[in-house]
């Protein structure tokens, strides 16, 4: 008798964001009308953008990602370990889910929920990944976490242990931190836990260097957020017509990223309207914060974390913070 093994096979459930497309649109308008025009960095996650974003953390001047890697590798049992095992794990931001399936092993979780704004890249992902651990639960969530953090009934309530690495935190300000935060602690429950990664302070030229390396990629990455604002909101930006501008910003302890233009621009919003820039105008489109340890403790303390545990690097360039609801 032939056994169908496709038919029995484990694959991935998926839950997508109801109607993106349009909320995406007046959120970006809008951000373009401000007197200080900005996009979210959200939208850099199209398919192109991901996979830029994915070069990025390959360049030698890009350390958050090995720095990351090394201390998880060399502290995953010790994590492991006060963290306890078989948890749900709850990947926020999870791209290509490779951060989170190195930890399979120390941690064992018995369901892994990826979530993420990027739903055909997630999708694709989460297929190739399922066949790697068929045994596996796995959930892909589709949404936009930074706003509104809710988790669909497919995710496992028990000891949730939530996962945000690659110092993404530090794309909000120190006050939507704190708020994000809270929100995560409110989908934790009272056993739940938080796993981050939070890029520390560092002399300034070691920064401005990894947001603005010398291969262009992330030059390329920033650029094709344009291209993606014009699918979502029916734009018609050429990336000529911009260049990319990143530094540390020393006062707000923060990498600033933007796009400026690089001659008076038009660019028309359907048929109806037009946004028009003045050469050298700049559209904000990201920020990293940078933390001290002791500030970015006193910060998850604010959020109703506590028992925070902390791991580094041997030259203190990267943290991975462990805290309980």
């Amino acid at each position: 008798m032939t056994v169908a093994v496709e038919s029995t096979r484990r694959r991935p459930r998926f839950v997508p964001m109801p109607s993106p497309a349009a909320d995406a649109a007046a959120a970006i308008i809008a951000g373009l009308r401000a007197p200080m025009p900005t996009i979210a960095p959200r939208y850099f996650y199209d398919v192109l953008g991901a996979r830029l974003f994915e070069a990025i953390c390959e360049l030698p001047e890009y350390y958050p990602t090995r720095t990351e890697a090394a201390i998880l590798a060399e502290h995953g049992a010790q994590i492991a370990a006060v963290a306890g095992t078989g948890a749900t794990l709850i990947d926020l931001g999870a791209g290509n889910c490779e951060k989170a399936a190195r930890l399979f092993g120390a941690l064992r979780p018995v369901q892994y929920v990826a979530v993420d704004i990027g739903g055909e890249f997630l999708r694709a992902t989460l297929e190739r990944l399922q066949q790697r651990f068929p045994a596996l639960d796995m959930v892909g969530v589709e949404q936009d976490f930074a706003e509104d953090l809710h988790l669909p009934d497919e995710v496992d309530p028990r000891r949730r242990l939530f996962f945000y690495p690659g110092s993404s935190i530090g794309n909000f300000s120190p006050a939507e931190a704190v708020a994000f935060l809270r929100r995560v602690r409110a989908q934790a429950g009272d056993d739940g836990q938080l796993l981050i990664g939070v890029d520390l302070v560092k002399p300034a030229h070691i920064l401005d260097a990894a947001y603005d390396d010398s291969l262009g990629v992330t030059a390329a990455f920033n650029l094709n957020l344009l291209n993606n604002v014009n699918r979502l909101a029916g734009t018609d930006f050429d990336v000529r017509d911009w260049r990319h501008v990143a530094f540390f910003n020393a006062t707000a302890s923060r990498i600033e990223m933007h796009l400026e233009a690089q001659r008076d621009v038009v660019v028309r919003v359907g048929a109806a309207a037009a946004l028009r820039w003045a050469a050298g105008t700049r559209i904000h489109t990201e920020n990293s914060w940078k933390y001290t340890p002791e500030a970015f403790d006193r910060l998850l303390r604010q959020a109703g974390f506590a028992q925070v545990r902390q791991w580094a690097d041997g030259r203190a360039w990267f943290g991975v913070f462990l805290a309980r609801a």
